[in-house]
């Protein structure tokens, strides 16, 4: 059994769960459901659930939404998972301790299936390192990246000016999760423009040079038919 305080475990997973863009609400509802049964087991290294009783206090209606969101929990670190493959016997669950407090405790368990588990403190650094792609430091980053991709400083500046403007987010509503990637494809975006626009001004020269062979100073046609009467 473990030392959990009730308000400071919720307190530092939901701070948890505002940093990691990974979640949906389905998430957050089925961790709650078995934070909820670990507490009623008072706290347990680890206990065993019901997935009926689990999809009823989570309100998930669909087993495959169930199966998917309690694998990624596992994968995420947030919980570990054992499942066991048999009607007449529930699955097993591990929880972390996300305390916020200073005795904080790290998860160094090691399941016998060999699973290794990073530590929840490093888990929360790699989110705080991966949300920085979100916004770059100033434009002169943007400059920097545009220069590696051999793209001048006007094109950065517009960039950087554009997205700025609108809170980077695509479209003005969905929030940029690598500002990086967007990037890139403002960079395909514009080889595209050129590229057509280098077609449509071949195609006009042709035009013009084709109308120009036809016509002599007079703009008369070349290709008259001189047996038509005056």
């Amino acid at each position: 059994m473990q030392k959990v305080n009730y308000i400071l475990h919720l307190k530092g997973v939901f701070i948890q769960f505002s940093k990691d863009n990974r979640l949906n609400p389905t998430h957050i509802s089925l961790y709650v459901a078995l934070f909820q049964i670990w507490n009623s087991n008072r706290f347990m290294e680890e206990f065993y659930i019901n997935r009926e009783e689990i999809m009823g206090f989570s309100k998930i209606g669909s087993k495959s939404t169930y199966h998917k969101c309690i694998k990624e929990l596992n994968h995420w670190k947030y919980i570990i998972y054992y499942p066991s493959h048999n009607p007449f016997k529930g699955s097993k669950i591990k929880m972390f301790n996300f305390e916020t407090s200073s005795k904080q405790v790290v998860d160094t368990y090691s399941p016998k299936n060999g699973q290794a588990l990073v530590s929840i403190n490093k888990h929360i650094q790699t989110n705080k390192n991966s949300n920085k792609l979100d916004q770059p430091k100033n434009e002169n980053e943007v400059i920097d990246f545009f220069k590696k991709e051999n793209w001048p400083t006007i094109e950065a500046q517009k960039f950087f000016n554009h997205y700025q403007g609108i809170g980077w987010k695509v479209g003005g509503k969905t929030k940029i999760v690598n500002w990086q990637a967007t990037a890139k494809n403002w960079i395909l975006k514009a080889e595209e423009i050129m590229s057509s626009r280098a077609q449509s001004r071949e195609k006009s020269k042709k035009t013009q040079s084709t109308v120009s062979q036809n016509q002599d100073n007079l703009k008369t046609s070349k290709n008259k038919n001189y047996n038509e009467p005056l």
